[in-house]
């Protein structure tokens, strides 16, 4: 799976949900939409990468913070069963 392409889609869906003044619905906001509309295997390599980038990037690819702060609120949410 193409690491770049997710990290670019949640990278859209954090900055849609970053101008919340609310941070905590914010970070929900996140990570509902992920979890509504990614499939599986989608949110599973998204917690693989960032399991080997914890940090949120790797050389050109970087993970916003809100996205970053939502993934590791929620992901026991996130991860597939």
């Amino acid at each position: 799976m193409d690491h770049s392409n997710l990290i670019r889609m949640a990278n859209r869906i954090g900055d849609f949900f970053d101008v919340m003044p609310d941070r905590e619905e914010a970070l929900e906001g996140v990570a509902n939409h992920i979890h509504k509309f990614w499939e599986p295997r989608m949110r599973n390599a998204l917690l693989e990468w960032i399991d080997a980038h914890p940090a949120g990037y790797d050389g050109d690819i970087e993970l916003k913070p809100i996205v970053l702060h939502a993934i590791a609120a929620y992901r026991e949410r996130l991860t597939p069963a």
